[in-house]
């Protein structure tokens, strides 16, 4: 057999880091779409009723790209309590039904099994050797911290950018460096190169912005294409986002054992770990209320179960805490029009509190 062809579903800027180490690791990668509703659609066809839209955008992410045939899928999965733990075998059993059989190769997570972890990476490593693949896995995490700090630095200028749109310009050539850089070095290089475009965005220090914290589901945290954007569209309203979960801060824990400062905060309001993101929200929650946030969006899939029961707490939490929260509940029925009207009303709400 040749050169074997490797795929993986879009979340975010990672694709950019995870199409690098597939490479180095000697395969042929199929670029994962980003997703748009025609992906969507094909999800939603072949998933079962109840399947949250993060299983659907995933899903139809592998159906669009499944006639590339595909060798060897790459999928978080396999550990509970989450149902989502299961999400990548129903994947690889629906694929199977419709006729494709590639190989699936699920992680998750690396710190609650390392040693199932690295037995993953000795699988996938193909023809390359076992050091060459922690070093190309090394280099990989690189790329991926560089591109969460060009993020988050996107999101402190957009809020205060005088030129509308110049801060997603400078972003999106930032990632160019990036997805270009190959070594160590020229990771840094693109790095320091984003940092600078992103730095000679015109600002206005004065401005006075809000700081509103993210919290939810990991999936429609990190794919703009789930959450419609929502961090750009805060950051054009003069609000900079603070999300809780970035691939990088996600993978040095155990996702379903959660930050440990989050898990304390939330016991005297939710005391029981109920799966998924859903205690670690409502810690969340508390915390940016005690750094003086100005509000809490939180990003939930429809369906999804931990985050129905953070949500329940969310309206004692946020007159407890005197703090706004919104939920955005998403499923495939969501808009584009409708989420931005409840946004803005939302940031106006806010403004105007501080007014009164």
């Amino acid at each position: 057999m040749g050169i074997k062809k490797i795929t993986f579903a879009h979340m975010g800027t990672s694709a950019l880091a995870f199409k690098m180490l597939f490479q180095d690791l000697g395969y042929e990668v199929i670029n994962p779409p980003v997703p748009d509703k025609h992906i969507l659609s094909l999800g939603v066809k072949y998933s079962p009723e109840f399947a949250c839209i993060p299983f659907k955008i995933v899903l139809g992410s592998y159906l669009k790209i499944i006639e590339n045939n595909p060798h060897v899928i790459v999928s978080a999965g396999g550990f509970g309590p989450c149902r989502a733990g299961y999400y990548g075998e129903m994947h690889r059993r629906i694929l199977n039904e419709l006729g494709y059989n590639p190989d699936f190769i699920f992680f998750w997570p690396p710190l609650k099994k390392p040693l199932n972890f690295f037995k993953k990476i000795y699988q996938l490593k193909d023809k390359t050797s076992f050091i060459s693949a922690m070093i190309a896995l090394k280099r990989a995490w690189k790329k991926l911290k560089a591109l969460d700090q060009i993020e988050i630095l996107s999101h402190k200028i957009r809020a205060r950018e005088k030129n509308h749109g110049m801060t997603t310009y400078a972003f999106h050539r930032g990632l160019t460096y990036l997805d270009e850089a190959r070594t160590t070095s020229s990771i840094r290089e693109a790095r320091e190169a984003a940092v600078e475009e992103l730095r000679k965005v015109p600002v206005d220090n004065q401005r006075s912005v809000l700081n509103i914290g993210i919290v939810g589901e990991i999936y429609v945290q990190l794919e703009p294409a789930a959450n419609f954007h929502i961090e750009e569209l805060l950051g054009n309203m003069t609000a900079v986002p603070h999300r809780t979960i970035f691939l990088t801060n996600f993978a040095r824990k155990s996702p379903f054992s959660h930050d440990s400062k989050a898990k304390k905060i939330a016991k005297p309001f939710l005391p029981e770990m109920v799966g998924g993101h859903g205690q670690q929200s409502v810690g969340d929650v508390v915390s940016f209320s005690q750094q003086g946030y100005d509000g809490v969006i939180q990003l939930a899939p429809f369906t999804c179960i931990p985050e129905i029961v953070a949500k329940s707490l969310m309206p004692y939490l946020s007159k407890r805490m005197n703090i706004p929260v919104l939920t955005l509940f998403i499923d495939e029925q969501t808009g584009q029009a409708g989420v931005e009207t409840r946004v803005e009303a939302f940031i106006d709400m806010i403004q105007q509190r501080q007014k009164d």
